[in-house]
């Protein structure tokens, strides 16, 4: 039976170099995103470029409902060996602004609800078949407070959390669940809502996409649980271990402010 790896998330950035990393592998592979045009001319690099069979699958992931039927389609007459988790929504500015709302309402529903049907689901699914990784793409916002960004690093902790629990419980069962925990990224996450203008990126930078998908792949290979790449990040996830959690909470404040 082939096996397969879905990607959430896979128009672009990270899912895409999910997406690819993941045919270079030898997996045939299924494509979800909203942007159906972007999906379609993956699935056609990657075939073309790695003989695999790919499947495109477009869905609202901030829809419950839609979450159920993507994983019903991509599963039935499937082995998903693979699920890369990456899909995600964040916002920033003070969350006091009321019309942060529908955007943060969007952020828990991606973040939270759907990579959680989409993960209840593959683990009881490769439990079954007695084997499977997951891929859960967290941040280093897991570890952080975020002033400016606070419903979506409560959402990245929500996620590290869980990647953490349910990897020690399946323990045995021939099925990994590895979080990768990444700083900011070169991708469209950051363009979306002025989260690019926050000190954080325009002071210190931004990781490729590519060196961050490769890294987490890597670790999910070899079943590690937790990824922080890179040293700075690596410096930040332990921050609250190092310093008062007030300390770090107002040196991210600085750091996630809005620049002009």
């Amino acid at each position: 039976m082939a096996v397969w790896a879905l990607i959430t998330g896979a128009s672009e950035g990270l899912g895409r170099e999910f997406a690819i990393l993941a045919a270079q592998s030898g997996f045939d592979v299924i494509l979800t995103a909203r942007q159906e045009d972007k999906l379609q001319a993956l699935a056609q690099q990657l075939e073309q470029e790695y003989h695999v069979a790919v499947v495109v699958l477009p869905a609202d992931l901030a829809d419950a409902a839609a979450v159920e039927r993507l994983w019903r389609d991509a599963s039935t007459d499937r082995h998903i060996s693979i699920l890369v988790n990456n899909a995600g929504l964040g916002r920033n500015g003070p969350f006091a602004e009321a019309d942060n709302w529908p955007r943060e309402a969007a952020s828990i529903a991606v973040n939270v609800v759907a990579a959680t049907i989409l993960m209840k689901r593959a683990v009881a699914h490769m439990v079954e078949h007695g084997s499977g990784r997951v891929l859960n793409v967290a941040s280093v916002a897991s570890f952080l407070p975020g002033p400016n960004m606070a419903v979506y690093h409560a959402t990245k902790a929500y996620f590290l959390s869980l990647s953490e629990a349910v990897a020690t419980e399946l323990r045995g069962t021939g099925v990994t669940i590895t979080a990768l925990c990444p700083g900011a990224t070169r991708t469209a996450f950051f363009a979306a809502d002025d989260a690019q203008k926050a000190t954080l990126v325009t002071r210190m930078g931004m990781a490729s996409a590519k060196s961050v998908a490769r890294s987490g792949w890597a670790a999910m290979e070899k079943g590690k649980r937790i990824k922080v790449p890179g040293f700075l990040n690596t410096v930040f996830a332990n921050l609250p271990r190092l310093a008062p959690r007030a300390l770090v909470a107002w040196v991210l404040a600085i750091l996630l402010e809005r620049r002009a």
